[in-house]
Order: C-alpha cells, then sequence, then structure tokens
C-alpha cells in the first residue's frame, strides 16, 4: 500500500542530487574582480594580460590571478581596497579602446563550473550600486515625428508649386493652410498618396482653406515604441563609459527604463555619462589616396583617417555629406535581391543635401561613422577641469548606387541581425525623446553585506524555529518534514542559480516566507493521518489516507497562492518581480518536497511493517 516504484524513488533522488550540485557554487565566496572589454578597437589577448601585469606589478599591487574569459581579461584580488587601487592604476595605463570595470568573480571549482553550475545573481540591493527609474517624454517623441514631417511638406510644396500660407503644429497633427482652395486639393491629392501612414482630413468652412494631417494610431504607437527602444539602446551605449560589469537597462511598462548600474556609487557622474549627446555623419570614402600611407601619418589635405568598428582603417573625406540629425526614421528590411539592408528616412532638408551631394558619386563608396561625444573630469597642471572629446567609429562602408534623396537604403549588411542592429544604432545616435529620472536610489556596497547578513539570519532563524515546533508536535513525522524544507531551500537556491535569476531583497523575503509556507502542506498531511488513527484506521491506511485525502486542500491553497504570486509578477516592478519569482518557485519546489519527497521517506521508514507504530 505504501510503496513507491523503484523509479519514483530515483527520480526523487535524482532530483535531489541535482539540487545539491546546482546550489554549492552559492557556497563559495567571489573574489573581488577588474574586468577589461575590447572597446571600438581593443583586442583581448596575451599581450594584454601582460601589460595589465606590468602595470600592476610596477606599482606593488598583488592580484591572485589574471585569466582569459569568454573575450573578457578577469583579473582577481584578495580584497575590495585593492581593487580599487588596481583600478586607478589600469585607468592611467591602458588606453581607451578597453573599457575597465569593477566586478565579482565566482571561486566555483572546476569541476563544478563543468557541469554549468554557477552562483546566483544579486541584485543591486544586495550588491551595492545605482538605481534609476527614466520616463520617456512621449508626447515630446510625438512632436519630434510631426516636425519632421512638417519639413517634408514644405519641401514637398515647394517641389509641387502649390503655394501655402502656414504649416502650424498642434499636439497630434499638423494644419496647413493654403493660399485657395484649388491649391489645397491639389496638395490632398499629393500628400494622401506620399504619406499613408497619415490621415488627410479638409477642413470644411474655413476662412483659410486648410488640410488637417494627423498620425494614425499605428502610426503613434510605432513611434512611441521606436522612441523608447531608441532610448534604451543609446543608454546602453552610454553606460559602457561608466565601465560597468553587468548593468541592467529594460523597459519597464509602457514609457518608462529601468537602469540599474551595479558597483557604481557616484550618481552624479552616472547622470552625466547618460546624458551625454551622440552624432553621426555621411562621409565619402577616399579611395584616390592609400590608406596605408594615412596609417603611417600621411593623411592627405582633404582627407581624415578614421576606423572601422572592426579595426580596420578607413580614410574619408573632411567634408560631410550629411548628420544625423536628418534621419527621421531607420528600419531593417530586405533589398531587391533579398539580402539585409537598412531603409533610411530623411527630413526635407536632409533629403536635398543628401540629393546633392550623392548626384555626382554615383558608384563611390560612402560611409555612415557614429561619433560618440563625452566629457571626463581630469587633473591638469594641478587643476580639476572638465575636458570633452568625440570618438568616432565607421559602422557602416556602402556603394552609392543611385542618386540618393528622401528615402534609400544602406546594403552590404552580413544578416538580418546586424540590419536590425545597425538600424536601432542609426536611430541611436541621439536619444528620440527627453527623458525624466523619476525615481533614484544610491545603495552602498556596506550596505549590500549588511541585508545579505540580516536577510540571511532571517532565514535561518525562521528555519530553526520551524524545525523545532515540527519535531516536538509531530516527532518523527515532523522530522521528515524538517528534511523535506531543507531540501526545500536547496531546491529554491538551485533553480534561482539554474535560471540565472537575480536574488534581491525582497526575494529573500520570499524565501522566508516559503520557509512556513512549505510545513503548511505536511501540517494537513498529518493531521489528516492522526484522525485517521483516532477513528481506528490502521497505521499503513492513515498514511495512505493521509496523502489522498489532504492532497486536493493543499493544490487549491498553492494554486491560488501560484496564481497571486504570477500576477504580482506580471504587473509589479523590480522589487515586486523578485518577491514574486522565489515565492512561484518555492511553491512548486515545496509542492514537490512536501508531498512527493516526504512520501517517499515515510515509506522507506514504515512502509515496510504490516502493523508499525506511528510516531506522530
Amino acid at each position: 500500500m505504501n510503496h513507491y516504484p523503484l523509479w519514483k524513488n530515483i527520480l526523487i533522488a535524482a532530483v535531489i542530487v541535482i539540487g545539491v550540485l546546482f546550489a554549492l557554487p552559492n557556497l563559495f565566496d567571489d573574489d573581488p574582480a577588474i574586468q577589461l572589454s575590447a572597446g571600438r578597437n581593443g583586442k583581448i589577448d596575451l599581450a594584454l594580460m601582460v601589460e595589465v601585469e606590468t602595470a600592476l606589478k610596477a606599482q606593488s599591487i598583488n592580484y591572485s590571478r589574471a585569466e582569459l574569459v569568454d573575450e573578457r581579461l578577469m583579473v582577481r584580488f584578495a580584497d575590495a581596497d585593492t581593487q580599487l587601487k588596481a583600478k586607478d592604476v589600469l585607468d592611467n595605463a591602458i588606453d581607451s579602446d578597453y573599457i575597465i570595470a569593477l566586478n565579482f568573480a565566482p571561486t566555483t571549482p572546476a569541476w563544478l563550473a563543468a557541469f554549468g553550475a554557477e552562483p546566483m545573481n544579486l541584485g543591486l540591493d544586495l550588491r551595492g550600486g545605482v538605481h534609476f527609474l527614466m520616463e520617456v517624454d512621449m508626447d515630446a517623441a510625438v512632436t519630434k515625428s510631426l516636425n519632421g514631417y512638417a519639413s517634408e511638406f514644405r519641401t514637398l510644396l515647394r517641389d509641387e508649386k502649390i503655394r501655402y500660407k502656414k504649416i502650424q503644429i498642434e499636439a497630434t497633427q499638423v494644419t496647413v493652410g493654403f493660399r485657395s482652395e484649388e491649391h489645397r486639393d491639389l496638395a490632398e491629392d499629393k500628400m494622401s498618396r506620399e504619406y499613408p501612414q497619415l490621415e488627410v482630413q479638409v477642413v470644411e468652412n474655413s476662412v483659410t482653406p486648410s488640410l488637417v494631417l494627423k498620425l494614425t494610431e499605428v502610426a503613434i504607437r510605432e513611434t512611441k515604441s521606436l522612441a523608447l527602444q531608441q532610448n534604451i539602446i543609446t543608454l546602453r551605449n552610454r553606460i559602457n563609459e561608466l565601465g560597468v560589469a553587468e548593468p541592467t537597462v529594460q523597459q519597464q511598462g509602457d514609457n518608462r527604463i529601468v537602469v540599474q548600474l551595479p558597483g557604481v556609487q557616484d550618481t552624479a557622474q552616472a547622470k552625466k555619462i547618460l546624458g551625454a549627446t551622440a552624432t553621426l555623419e555621411f562621409r565619402l570614402v577616399d579611395f584616390e589616396h592609400d590608406v596605408k600611407d594615412a596609417v603611417n601619418g600621411r593623411v592627405p589635405a582633404n582627407s581624415k583617417l578614421y576606423y572601422h568598428r572592426d579595426g580596420r582603417p578607413v580614410l574619408l573625406s573632411k567634408r560631410v555629406m550629411l548628420t544625423g540629425e536628418h534621419i527621421i526614421n531607420a528600419a531593417s528590411t530586405l533589398d531587391q535581391n533579398g539580402s539585409p539592408s537598412v531603409s533610411i528616412t530623411l527630413d526635407g532638408k536632409g533629403a536635398r543635401a543628401m540629393s546633392n551631394a550623392t548626384r555626382d558619386n554615383i558608384g563611390n563608396p560612402m560611409a555612415v561613422v557614429f561619433i560618440e561625444s563625452k566629457s571626463e573630469t581630469r587633473e591638469i597642471n594641478g587643476k580639476i577641469v572638465k575636458v570633452r572629446r568625440q570618438l568616432p567609429e565607421v559602422i557602416n562602408v556602402a556603394t552609392i548606387r543611385d542618386q540618393l534623396s528622401k528615402r534609400f537604403q544602406i546594403t552590404g549588411l552580413d544578416s538580418t541581425s546586424e540590419a536590425r542592429d545597425l538600424a536601432l544604432l542609426l536611430r541611436a545616435g541621439a536619444l528620440a525623446a527627453p527623458i525624466e529620472i523619476v525615481e533614484e536610489r544610491t545603495v552602498g556596497p556596506s550596505l549590500g553585506q549588511d541585508n545579505i547578513d540580516k536577510g540571511f539570519a532571517s532565514v535561518m532563524i525562521g528555519f530553526v524555529f520551524v524545525l523545532v515546533f515540527m519535531v516536538i508536535w509531530y516527532r518523527v513525522f515532523g522530522a521528515v518534514a524538517n528534511l523535506a524544507l531543507a531540501a526545500n531551500l536547496v531546491l529554491i537556491v538551485a533553480l534561482l542559480s539554474l535560471l540565472q535569476a537575480t536574488l534581491t531583497l525582497p526575494g529573500i523575503a520570499g524565501i522566508v516566507l516559503t520557509v512556513g509556507m512549505a510545513v503548511d502542506a505536511n501540517v494537513l498531511i498529518f493531521e489528516r493521518i492522526r484522525e485517521e488513527l483516532r477513528i481506528g484506521n490502521s497505521p499503513q491506511a492513515s498514511i495512505n489516507a493521509g496523502y489522498a485525502k489532504a492532497f486536493s486542500t493543499i493544490a487549491d491553497a498553492n494554486i491560488t497562492t501560484l496564481i497571486a504570486a504570477i500576477v504580482l509578477f506580471s504587473f509589479g516592478t523590480g522589487a515586486i518581480k523578485g518577491f514574486a519569482v522565489t515565492l512561484s518557485l518555492g511553491i512548486l519546489t515545496s509542492m514537490f518536497t512536501a508531498i512527493m519527497g516526504t512520501r517517499a521517506v515515510v515509506n522507506l521508514i514504515y512502509g515496510r511493517k504490516k502493523r508499525p507504530t506511528l510516531s506522530i
């Protein structure tokens, strides 16, 4: 009656063993480390490792070891103070082609790492750093789009010799006034065909014959979505300048962005970098001169040396064909041959400039240059001064196939993913819409460690109280429940590590709650077994009835709590999500350990005896 088949016992044992395996890495402390990643032209190799080691030894800074990991150089230290001193040394010794970031390197043994076992990630409130919640001004994004259209309207009407009085932007529409109804009707026909994404309406009974052009609901949603995505890409690019090892930049809701910078304590510096500016330039490639001569220092008078994002030198004309401020849209698409490309849309002024520049250069290569501007605070001659510098990077070189105008394509891309990234990058030259910091938090590393210590203490205190109560009240069965509770904690930690989820302070609260809730199922089962014994059923029948009849109640209670946790995760923000994740995982693991796990142990203890005496 109370025997599990062999396969079920093996399954339970296998789950526990795997859980222990993936939970073990969390027992090993992380080493303070410095992470070096390749920037625009940097290369992570043994030569860089030697350069770093030489710089550290020259300043008598001791380090545990340096290693190449996943195209990054990781240098480990014994303590945080040495780590900070080493970063100052490397900032001065290593050039700007590398991103130098403070990080923590796991000390997981090689045999565990071979199984893919890694420690769970710690949230900002446990590690320390800066948290920003930014709100994007979506109305400004729509207005910016309308400004672009208004510029196009002026160009279109002039080219078609349609006389107009005014072009006025109001909320989500553009009003165009004309000299006569005849001109208005001509403009209506032309604009309806030229701009299918706009609703063109004739204003009746107006002193001035007018047209109202409105963005469709689909166009408004697309404009806002593109603005949000462009701001996210821009912020990610700028955060690299802070040297943050594991930043988080993610969308929250329809108009907000969460930025978390672990290890960063200088909020003012973070704001400066996030508010930096970036521009785009289109330039002709100088193919008449040898780029090798330019690399060696012999740059032609009318040319300038740049570097491609993959490190290749490119010689470009000093004359700028067009700047990125005239791009009103960029989208990944396919050209006529089915190859990945990027479709560019310019405003009226940009279209005229591009048309004039490409008319006489068909067949010649053109380059897209991305220029990031940033400011740095340096000490010069004993004074602290702010230095602003530009970092240009060629992101694409393509051949001009035809005279370009308002819309054209950038071709010669390797994949659709590259085309998508390039389109985002073109839109990410500057923020698409203003952002406002609506929430700001700074958590120091000492406070983060204090949170970890107190969180761990709260889990242990709750765990011990539950253990003592269960043993006193249910004796051997209570000890079995305690064993399941310990396994439940191990499985929660293992799942957090396996999923590489982030543990936060509210997440620890979720674990504490799970510790108390996990024994609820066992209390229901054990009380049911007691009732069956009181009415005279045999011990074996009582065990079977206890587990069978209590299951529906346990399932109902846990499913309703799981639904609440899912709702919290779906609609909550960062801290609430952390609580919901651990609560959800705790419910699932407690169902397994409290029902299947305890039943397996009880079967092993009492299952083979005909009339055992139950210690309950």
